[in-house]
């Protein structure tokens, strides 16, 4: 399992895979994944044609809003206004493809920011947290001992002082570095914390998974302001990935990591908490939750912006994943482009096919992928897909002098999502991850400007230098591509 907090160590992280992969086969944990493909790839000009009428969209859709659920006059109002934007057709495809999966509840009325990396991001947390005044609900796949984590430990400590409600759930593998005193600490400064699916069964028992891995990073506060992407509590993201003072050497992962966040401001915010809360209490933690925080006078007065979002979550205990059939039913409706940004790219045939697919009609699509990993069999099992992809005319990038870890999308400049769930097995069938999905071209020109800042740091990987790749190369690649499954 990719372990950003402990990747010095190379060995230690490949000696988890290792633990994981075998417990995968012994134990029968290596669940399928059901089709999620909607149909066919649909050919450019269909694409590009179809026109969902807004009214008939909205009807498949619920959208909350600060005082509750809109009824469909309204949602059709809502939608009609992000299509005023300039692409009302691609997003009604999007929209649509999203209610043929299944149930879509959207919230209204949100305000949206990009936060890029660990310097800025942890910031923006930590503000906010300081600011608390009811509540604060961390869910973290990693929280260290040491640097931002020793800081954040302070801060949460000084808040249940002053009357705020604290509570930190971390996963025991994702965390095992972490020495127990650290949660003792908390413990003592009366902030109950859990370990999500103990390595020790005997540690709580009832609550053992070795599979199954809490990989999601949520924050919350008073329930009005929540943070989640790809950001553990590590020290890798010491510094900000572009603009550094001094060039990291060339197999450093240890700082400088590429990664984005996202704040989140209104309803939105209360599925973030719920979804903590709803962890928290099957997994048996001790320790009350807080009770539900009353709505700040600021979204009670008004929407804290016009971003619509959506909150998808996934399980193992899903019959396929909701983020990864999201992702891959709007690239199969996408008519203009596919921007990927992501840290383990080892998806499997279905996404490679609705890429491949969606480049043949003529859809740009570009991947930002990493040029260095903490973990590299995830890497070359990504790279074993390279020349069938490059084939159909997708065009490859791996960025430079820093660790990607961010896993963000922007498709047709519409539909928009930040989140945990990386592209690779663990992530798609035996994780629990959570993804935003974002609407409207207002977000999705920032996504595209994050995405071409991500281009400006990245080589283009071209048919002619990839056909011309070393032979040792090769052979990682196809032996970690047979195994894909595991990793």
């Amino acid at each position: 399992m990719p372990t950003p907090s402990r990747s010095p160590t190379a060995t230690a992280g490949a000696a988890i895979a290792i633990a994981l992969a075998i417990c995968t086969v012994l134990l029968g944990g290596c669940a399928s994944i059901a089709n999620v493909r909607q149909g066919d790839a649909v050919s450019a000009e269909a694409a590009s044609q179809a026109r969902p009428n807004t009214r008939s969209v909205a009807q498949g859709v619920e959208v909350m809003g600060r005082h509750g659920r809109l009824d469909a006059a309204a949602r059709t109002q809502l939608l009609q206004g992000l299509g005023n934007q300039g692409n009302a057709s691609a997003l009604n495809r999007q929209v649509q493809a999203m209610a043929r999966f299944g149930d879509v509840d959207l919230y209204a009325g949100n305000e949206a920011q990009l936060l890029m990396d660990g310097p800025v991001t942890f910031a923006a947390m930590f503000q906010a947290i300081a600011q608390a005044r009811h509540s604060v609900l961390l869910q973290s796949y990693i929280i260290e001992d040491q640097g931002v984590a020793a800081q954040l430990a302070a801060l949460l400590a000084r808040k249940r002082a002053e009357g705020v409600r604290v509570l930190v759930l971390y996963d025991a593998l994702g965390s095992i570095g972490t020495p127990a005193a650290y949660f003792e600490a908390l413990h003592s400064a009366d902030v109950p914390t859990c370990a999500f699916n103990p390595v020790n069964p005997l540690q709580r028992l009832g609550y053992w998974g070795i599979n199954h891995r809490d990989h999601r990073k949520i924050l919350v506060v008073d329930r009005a302001v929540g943070f989640t992407g790809g950001i553990n509590i590590s020290t890798v993201y010491g510094s900000g990935s572009f603009g550094r003072q001094r060039r990291l050497p060339p197999d450093s992962v240890q700082n400088g990591w590429r990664d984005t966040q996202i704040r989140l401001r209104g309803p939105a915010v209360a599925a973030l908490e719920d979804l903590v809360r709803s962890t928290w209490l099957t997994q048996g933690c001790m320790g009350a939750l807080p009770s539900l925080a009353p709505l700040q006078p600021a979204i009670q007065a008004g929407p804290a912006g016009q971003q619509l979002v959506r909150v998808v979550a996934s399980t193992p205990d899903e019959e396929q994943s909701r983020i990864y059939a999201m992702l891959v039913n709007a690239i199969d409706v996408a008519s203009k482009s596919v921007y990927l940004t992501m840290a383990y790219f080892a998806p499997g045939q279905e996404l490679v096919d609705a890429l491949c697919d969606a480049a043949r009609r003529g859809v740009d699509v570009q991947l930002v992928l990493p040029g260095k990993s903490d973990f590299a069999p995830v890497l070359h099992a990504g790279r074993d897909h390279y020349a069938r992809l490059l084939a159909a005319g997708v065009k490859l990038f791996e960025l430079q002098d820093a660790v990607l870890h961010a896993k963000s999308a922007v498709i047709d400049g519409v539909l928009s999502t930040v989140g945990s769930s990386n592209l690779d097995w663990r992530s798609i069938a035996l994780n629990s991850e959570v993804n935003v999905v974002l609407l409207g071209e207002d977000f999705g020109d920032a996504m595209q400007r994050m995405f071409r800042q991500d281009l400006a740091n990245s080589h283009a990987i071209t048919p002619a230098a990839w056909a011309e790749r070393p032979l040792a190369d090769r052979v990682k690649q196809t032996l970690a591509g047979l195994v894909e499954r595991l990793l």
